[in-house]
């Protein structure tokens, strides 16, 4: 923290450079209501400019006509430029209209400003548990002598039994209200940050991914090398700390038991009288579902670098299937110019290349080649007669079916697994249809799958014999499910 990097962090860095613009409260106002207090990631540019709009007008209305005279939507472009970086502006991949979203030093700058007021309760004995915890997790963790992690289980079994005792005999200790809202308000602390974490690290993807553009656009070596290189650089975020946490989190999080239990503790926890009196925020009754949608956000970010990759391998090989066709057709050209005058003298002469080098071991073996042996028989006609029904018998799998199945499920819950579909209605067409329900739940959208876990499907086939498939766990989402019924009603049937 020395004078020459805090200058450099004054003329450079977006944080910065926000809290010293000239408008700063009506941005960062503007901004804390359109992303950070809906907890929206992307918004399209005329639904920003209009939102901002309307925050314009009802300033004007208290400090006169003549504030904040320029375009909403001039205000939005210039927030977003390179030399300011408080909005990210970018093309969706199916979508010609640009989008914004909040870039993390803005996020940063909102979330300081907030913890700058005063706040009605400061937990102290929470925060020091936590510590404690963390720090009892380290040194179990970190311990290699079986004596002492044995003794230390023993004498938290020995904790527990007691208490299990006192529980049996009615006497249990439960917390006060000081001390349930003290650790809900830490627990809401640290869910918000979380959210504001996954743009971090998504920015770090995204960096990643332009350094990837700008090294192909400039790269004159083989592709071996430059493969290397990105494939390096990729490695080396997704072993860091950062990225074995984010792994880790996700893996968590896609867990439907976990999401079944957080579901019923919010559920629970919010319904308590000391938390009530907080009038917590309703949005928090869906917090792992935002970390969901922002977990995607983060996976897509490392899909388009690798399609990145792969645009890049079929340019390269068209470049050089090319360059192939030009040799090919400069060395015609250059025969026809001397067919009818050739030269006297020689053209050209070529030494070896390159050492011939023959190993008397290299050599194969003498083999006597294979006399084959054909009969030649008489083909009769025949005079058979072959049912050609089957021909006519085929079938097809109803997917408009299977996406009915879907909606009507997912009415009362948020997800469902593709197991839990199949006990109340099973396999009717056996492979055909498993391979269709896993087309809605990939190809079309409708949920996403656990490569970590995996389940086991069971069908009777036509002959009355039982068929088994292992496969990963599928489950479908009603986020999804709302996003293809929309582009159903657009697109018409498909």
């Amino acid at each position: 923290m020395d004078h020459d990097h805090l200058t450099h962090l004054r003329r450079h860095h977006p944080a910065w450079r926000l809290l010293a613009a000239e408008h700063a409260p009506v941005i960062v106002g503007f901004l804390y209501h359109a992303f950070v207090r809906p907890n929206v990631r992307v918004v399209s540019e005329q639904t920003l400019a209009s939102q901002l709009d309307d925050y314009i007008y009802h300033l004007r209305e208290r400090l006169g006509e003549d504030a904040f005279p320029r375009p909403a939507l001039e205000y939005v472009n210039t927030w977003a430029e390179e030399g300011r970086g408080f909005l990210r502006r970018f093309y969706p991949p199916d979508s010609d209209e640009p989008h914004f979203d909040l870039t993390p030093a803005s996020e940063r700058v909102i979330q300081w400003l907030i913890g700058l007021e005063q706040q009605r309760f400061v937990g102290a004995e929470s925060r020091l548990k936590v510590i404690f915890d963390l720090l009892r997790q380290i040194a179990e963790g970190s311990e290699t002598n079986p004596a002492v992690r044995l003794l230390e289980l023993q004498r938290r079994r020995a904790a527990i039994d007691a208490e299990i005792d006192q529980v049996r005999a009615g006497r249990f200790s439960m917390m006060d209200d000081t001390q349930l809202r003290e650790r809900f308000l830490q627990a809401t602390e640290t869910a918000r940050a979380l959210l504001s974490d996954f743009r971090q690290v998504e920015q770090n993807f995204r960096e990643l991914d332009r350094q990837v553009r700008e090294r192909i656009a400039t790269w004159e070596g083989t592709k071996g090398e430059v493969l290397d290189a990105i494939f390096g650089e990729r490695d080396a975020i997704s072993e860091s700390d950062q990225g074995r946490s984010f792994r880790a989190f996700w893996d968590f999080l896609m867990s439907p038991a976990r999401q079944e239990e957080l579901t019923a503790l919010l559920e629970r926890i919010l319904e308590l009288d000391p938390v009530v009196e907080l009038h917590p925020d309703p949005r928090l009754r869906r917090v792992h579902y935002d970390w969901l949608t922002a977990g995607e956000e983060t996976q897509r970010t490392v899909a388009r670098l690798s399609e990145q990759l792969r645009r890049y391998l079929d340019d390269q090989a068209w470049y050089e299937d090319r360059r192939i066709m030009t040799v090919i057709r400069e060395v015609e050209q250059a025969t026809l110019a001397v067919r009818d005058n050739p030269p006297r003298d020689s053209v050209m002469e070529l030494d070896e290349l390159s050492p011939k080098i023959e190993l008397p071991m290299d050599r194969p073996l003498f083999a006597p080649p294979t006399r084959p042996v054909i009969t030649q028989h008489s083909l009769d006609q025949g005079d058979a007669h072959v049912d050609a029904s089957a021909l006519f018998e085929q079938f097809y799998v109803d997917k408009e079916r299977l996406r009915s199945r879907v909606r009507q499920a997912l009415q009362t819950r948020r997800q469902i697994g593709l197991e839990e579909l199949l006990e109340s209605q099973p396999l009717e067409q056996g492979l055909a249809e498993l391979i269709a329900w896993l087309s809605l739940a990939t190809g079309e959208g409708y949920g996403v799958i656990d490569e970590n876990r995996t389940q086991q499907v069971r069908w009777m086939d036509a002959t009355g014999r039982e068929r088994r498939a292992t496969l990963p766990t599928v489950i479908f989402v009603a986020e999804h499910q709302a996003a293809r019924i929309q582009e159903a009603h657009v697109d018409g049937p498909g």
